[in-house]
Formats: C-alpha cells, structure tokens, sequence
C-alpha cells in the first residue's frame, strides 16, 4: 500500500542537509503543478520502484490522487532537473572548498540557489579559469591599484597608477597600469552576483533578436529571405521563427545579433558602480563599459539564446509529440482482408494481397500508367485479386502515381462493395529499408515492403506506425533542430502513452508493438512472442507468469494493457487489471449473477453501489474505471474509421486555380499553421491567420492530423510548388 506521509524520497541523499532538500523538492513541484505534496511523493515513490507512468496512471490512482499522465511526466522531469541542479551544486560546493574559499554565507547562498544560472552565477569568482586579461594584469601587481580606483577616493589617479610602473613585470607606464587595473575591475564586475541577476532580467525582458543576411547570400539564401532585416523581442518571438532564423544562422545565410538597447544595460551599470565624479569614477565607468561589450554582454547573449533556444524546442517538440499521437490513434479500418498499392509510373504498382493479420499472401507488380500505359491488363488483375483474396478494402499510397491510381480503382465495378481509401505514405520508405522490415520479410524487396506497410496502415495505424523512428513519420515542425535528447524522449513518452491506452491483443501483437507495453520493453517482447510461437495462443493473462524472465513486477505492470479475445475468463479481454478481479467477483456475488452476466447487462451493472467495495486498497477512483470497462470491455479509444474521396479532376498543382473551395486532410500541423493534402502531390498551407474569423494562437485549436476540411486555394505559385488555402473563407 502507498503511504500518504512517511518519509520523502531520499534521491539517492544520505546527509541530512540533503534529505531536507529534497523534502524542500517535493514541496517546491506540488506548489508548481498545483498538487498536494503526498500526491507528488507517492508518485516518486512509485516512479523510483519501477512502476511506468501509464500504469501509474491508470492503476494507482488512489495513490495519485488521480494524476494524469501529463501531471506524471511533470513530477518526474522535475524530479530529473532538480536531481542534476544538486549534483552540480554538490560539485561547486567541493571545488571551492578545496580551494579554501568556502564560508558559511557563500554556502547558504550555494544551498538556496533554485536555478542553475544562480549557481553558475555563485560559482564564476571561483572557477578556474584560462589566462585572461584581468589574471595576466593581477600576475602584474595591479589589483592594489584596482582596489584603489574602485574605493573611488581620488580624482588625481594618475599619480597613484606612477607607483605601479614595473617594466620587467611589463607594466610601461602610469597608462599600462590603469588598463591592467580597469580589466581586473571589469571582471569583478562580470562576476558580481547581483548585477549578473539585474543584467539577465534586462535580457529577458528586453533583448531583441536581430536578423540580417549574410554578405553575398541574398540569393543563395532565398529561402530565408523573411529573415534578410527582421528584428523583434527574442522572448516573444515564436517558436518556428527562432528555430528558423538560428538555422539560418547555422547555414552561414543569416547574421543574427541579440541584446537589450545598450543605453539600459549601461544605466544598470552605471548606477550600481559610479559612486564619484572624479578620475577614479570614470576609470571605473571605461571600466564597465569594456565589462558589458567585452564580457557581460557575450556571456548574457550565450545565455538568452540558450533560453530562446529551449523555450522553442520545448514548443517545437510538444507540437510534434501532439501530431504524433494523433497519427498514432488515427481511426483504424479495422481486420480486412486488404489490397494494398504502393503507385509508380516507370517501376510501376507494387500489388500486395493481405489477410484478416495484416499476413502477406501475394504480390506482383502491375504497369497501368505511362510509359507502359497497361491499363486493361492491371485492372484485369485487380479484378482477379480481389475475387481470389476476398478484398475488403484497397489501400492506396498518397505518393508518386497515387492520384492516377486513386482515379482508375474508382472507375472500376467490383461485384460487392469495397472501399478504396488514399493511405499516408510518410515513412513507410523508411520501414521497408529496416532491420524490421528485413526480420519480418528477408526473401522481399523494399518495394514490396513498402506496399505491405501501406496496406497495414489503413488496417492499423498503431500497430504499423510504431515500427517507425517516430523521427521518420513527417510530422514534425523544424525536428532536426530542436534537442535531439529531449525529442527523442518526448515521442517515446507519446508512443508508450498511445500503445498502452489502446491495449495490445497479445495473440496477435508484433514484438515491435507489444515493446512498448508497459513493464515489457524489447526482450520480454521477444520472450512472449518466442514462447507464443512455441506453444501457441495464451489462453489468459494467468498464462504470461509461465514465460521465462517475466517476473511478478513486470506482469504488475503489463498485464491490465494486454488483451486476450479468446480467453475463457471475459475479464482478460478489457483493461480491469488481475489484481482486482476479485473485486468484480464480488460485485456479481453481491447481487447473484455471474461476471458474464454483469458485463453483458447494463441493468445489472446499475445494482452495484460501489461504495460497498471500497477497500484500503481499492478506492472509488478504481472501482468507476472497472464498472466503465464493465460497461464498454475491451473499448477502442480511437475514433471509428471515416471514408474520404478527392475532388475528382483535381489531380496536380497545374489543375488548381484561384477560388476552388476542396476537400482534404490535414497532413502537418506547425506552430503557423496547418498543411492540407489535397490531391495534387504537394500540401498546401493554411496560415493561422486564415484557419478561422476568429484570433487562435495555435492551430490545434481548430484542427488535428487527418481531420477532413474543406479549404479555398487563394494562391498558387507552381514554380515554387507551393499552395496558399484558406479555412475561414470556405461558405458551408
């Protein structure tokens, strides 16, 4: 049982210094995300004994409180930072100690410092540092007079700075000194605490990004020619324009330049180190002049751009992560015996022929359009196919040729009713060049694979697409340069979450799908498959204690998520977890029916008052999820499968003109807006500023991937290839 008190996760502290921070750690993420504090720290609890976040999730709810699975993600990326925060405390803590400079005021200052800027900002006096221009002039003897300026007591300095001429130390002249004595004073200045604090507020508040091309480049780097004279604040500037100018940047076609105005950075100076109107306050203004341009203003612009940076990628990475899940929870068609084409015109049309499991039965190639132009002798064979195969669907990749053979299916007359859908074919190139594909079919080429993928698709989009580096899916708004690290972290989180909400049929589950089970992971996937192979179908989840190295933990975990359609026990068919099978038992002995009955009968399962169940382990929040699955067993979270045609005679760019109100479907979502496929083999953009009458600030608002819209074409640039459509101006 998860306590809600006792005593705060210990992450790994063994002083007592450090278990009061870490109690101050749990404190500080409720108060962030505004939970209760024994919600956060039974969350750790869990998270550190193994426990995944969709089973937390979904099965611990009474320990939770009922978080979801965002609010989970938080507590332990937090946890994560705040970890790394004190080990790099702990390290700046030893170095300066080593060095015999700690005090107790520095320490407390070390120990309460809540960012890692503040305790970069603490530890800059004391880091060893390279030869500078201030430790070559303190080499010199010049920090006396450095001091001597600083007090700003004297207006003839020059005569103090006679003292400090030593020409074998390199000191020339009363005019060396000085120098040597205002680069010392500049470092101070660089490294003193509270001006680093006002001097990072001023760049956050007030720094502007400043674009310019690149000498020379204005043709070469065309495409970024919004960016040739652009200059806003960096803070607010949005996530696709800071990724695009820093690539920019990075591909040596843009200038960029960052800062606040300079007469506000030298105020903030200038009122915290003038203190005299005389010689030695103006040494001490040069001083700081040369401290902003030369060392405050570098060290602040690496900092704000890191900020702006970050602040993009986290906005770039959820934006990919949201199109992400929803591709991965798109509608599935469903079990069908499937047809499946991947187009050409040269190489002509992969044909593949799959059964009710996505199992390969036949595959040839067929030459309907130029230059063979067959078309008689491809339509005679998909007749032939579907007839041999008993298709129930045809499944048609978007790319090269999918139009044409979009166009010559429709014409065709079948003798029952088949369904011809256009399938994204984003990645599936990807797949068929695998390890994956090349495990699943080693005596086929990619182009087989590839149609085979397509086909799997419209029967599964889950199953399918997590064979796929989410990367590869063509989803993502600028992915190649946003943290990889983070990224790659986000779309694992997204792909786990969408496995485990929809459920995994063990029976029939590929080891790359059933990986991504809570609590399984690659090898146990291939230990449930091999055993699966070995001794046929599992009659029950009881069955999965037999595979070898899956441990009472893992099947904790695992097994409310997998599914057994055929198992004899009803309650192995839907999301009530085995530990509380017992519960459901009890519910149907409490008003004398069988658990058969209590699943089938709406108006039995109304007799149960779950207040007569709750137990110390089993609360309210558990026993509402397993009347819901009582209610719906085995429910399919995705939305049922909707059919969609093009406009007929809209087949390229050249078709499209001006006013042309079309279908189509959302194929990306960015932080700008949202491409449409409408058929003519490249998308079109619906700028934010024309998806709706109203202000949005994020196109997910109003729409999601493969959503059907009907847009206007309000702009074609056949050249370039690109397509401006419109939402609001479509008339319903």
């Amino acid at each position: 049982m998860i306590r809600y008190g006792g005593p705060i996760l210990q992450l790994d502290f063994h002083s007592i210094t450090r278990i009061k921070m870490a109690e101050q750690y749990i404190t500080k993420i409720s108060k962030e995300i505004n939970v209760e504090q024994w919600q956060v720290q039974n969350t750790v609890d869990l998270l550190k004994n193994g426990a995944t976040i969709p089973f937390v999730a979904r099965y611990r709810k009474e320990a939770t409180g009922s978080l979801d699975e965002l609010q989970i993600m938080k507590i332990r990326d937090r946890i994560e930072q705040l970890k790394e925060l004190d080990s790099r405390r702990e390290t700046i803590l030893n170095t300066i100690e080593e060095q015999e400079k700690l005090t107790p005021e520095l320490e407390k200052q070390i120990r309460q410092a809540e960012t890692m800027s503040e305790l970069e900002d603490l530890y800059l006096p004391y880091k060893p540092k390279r030869k500078t221009r201030a430790t070559i002039a303190k080499a010199k003897g010049l920090e006396p007079l450095a001091k001597i300026i600083m007090s700003q007591k004297y207006d003839d300095i020059e005569s103090k700075a006679q003292r400090f001429i030593d020409t074998e130390k390199g000191v020339e002249s009363a005019g060396d000194a000085l120098a040597g004595a205002r680069d010392i004073i500049a470092e101070w200045i660089n490294e003193n605490n509270n001006v680093r604090s006002k001097m990072r507020k001023l760049f956050i508040r007030k720094a502007a990004i400043e674009s310019k091309v690149a000498k020379n480049k204005e043709d070469e780097g065309k495409k970024y020619e919004n960016y040739f004279e652009w200059k806003e604040l960096i803070m607010r500037s949005p996530s696709h324009r800071i990724l695009a100018m820093l690539r920019g940047e990075k591909e040596g076609f843009l200038k960029l330049k960052i800062g606040p105005p300079a007469d506000e950075a030298f105020d903030i100076l200038e009122r915290q180190f003038v203190r005299a109107d005389n010689e030695s306050g103006d040494q001490v203004y040069d001083a700081l002049t040369d401290s902003y341009k030369r060392l405050l203003h570098p060290s602040m612009e690496t900092e704000i751009r890191a900020l702006a940076k970050e602040k993009a990628d986290e906005y770039a990475i959820n934006v990919f992560a949201d199109n992400v899940r929803q591709l991965l929870m798109a509608a599935p068609l469903g079990e069908k015996n499937i047809l499946a084409i991947d187009p050409g015109f040269r190489s002509g049309c992969k044909v593949v022929c799959l059964d009710k499991q996505g199992k390969l039965l036949h595959n040839e190639t067929i030459y309907p359009h130029p230059p063979q132009n067959e078309v008689k002798k491809a339509i005679n064979k998909i007749h032939q196919l579907v007839n041999i195969y008993h298709i129930e669907a045809i499944a048609i990749g978007n790319g090269t040729a999918g139009r044409e053979t979009e166009n010559m299916i429709r014409r065709m007359r079948f003798e029952k009713n088949i369904v011809a859908v256009m399938v994204n074919e984003s990645g599936a190139s990807v797949y068929s060049a695998s390890s994956v594909a090349r495990e699943e079919f080693p005596e086929y080429d990619v182009t087989v694979r590839g149609a085979v993928s397509i086909g799997r698709r419209l029967m599964d989009p889950l199953a399918e697409l997590v064979k796929i580096d989410p990367k590869s899916i063509g989803v993502g708004q600028y992915q190649h340069d946003v943290n990889q690290t983070a990224l790659a972290k986000s779309l694992d989180d997204t792909v786990v979450s969408s496995v485990n909400s929809v459920g995994v049929e063990i029976n029939t589950t590929s080891k790359e799908l059933l990986k991504f089970v809570s609590g399984i992971g690659l090898a146990l996937a291939k230990s449930i498959i091999d055993y699966r192979n070995q001794n046929g179908a599992f009659t029950s989840r009881e069955e999965l204690k037999k595979v070898p190295r899956l441990g009472g933990k893992a099947f904790e975990q695992a097994a409310g998520f997998l599914r057994i359609r055929n198992s004899a026990n009803p309650l192995d068919k839907g999301a009530v977890h085995p530990e509380s099978y017992h519960v459901v038992a009890l519910m149907a002995k409490s008003i004398g029916c069988s658990i058969e009955d209590l699943i089938a009968k709406e108006e039995l399962q109304k007799k149960i008052n779950l207040n007569d169940f709750v137990t110390e382990k089993t609360g309210l929040p558990t026993l509402r999820d397993i009347m819901e699955e009582l209610a719906k067993p085995g429910r399919d979270p995705r939305e049922k499968f909707g059919f969609f045609e093009f406009e007929k005679g809209i087949q390229s760019i050249n078709d499209l003109k001006k006013g042309m109100v079309l279908p189509g479907i959302v194929t990306n979502i960015t932080a700008f807006g949202a491409f449409v496929d409408i058929g003519v083999h490249q998308d079109g953009l619906v700028h934010i500023s024309k998806m709706a009458d109203r202000f949005i600030s994020d196109p997910a608002e109003i729409v999601k991937l493969n959503q059907k819209v009907k847009v206007m074409v309000t702009d074609i640039d056949v050249i370039r290839k690109r397509i401006q459509l419109s939402m609001k101006d479509v008339k319903e």
